[in-house]
């Protein structure tokens, strides 16, 4: 769980779970949306999918990134689980 909140700290990667939230994408489209590196795109996505947030799925020469929404689901439940 502290892993998840670390990738979470981070502008860059809520910005890409926010674009994610549109409609699947690979690396290079996200890319796009960013001024900085490709291999910092990649590190990004990386931390996100090590933390469950994404995960992709390789379609011919591209890996194509998705939200995984069951994380998404138990986050909401256990923040629940503080509610009176």
């Amino acid at each position: 769980m502290n892993y998840l909140f670390k990738s979470l700290n981070d502008g860059t990667r809520r910005k890409i779970l926010e674009m994610l939230k549109e409609g699947d994408m690979n690396a290079g489209e996200i890319a796009e949306r960013f001024d900085i590196s490709n291999p910092s795109i990649s590190h990004h996505l990386d931390i996100l999918k090590r933390a469950d947030l994404i995960y992709g799925e390789k379609k011919g020469q591209f890996i194509i990134y998705s939200l995984n929404t069951t994380i998404f689901e138990d986050l909401i439940n256990w923040f629940l689980t503080f509610k009176k």
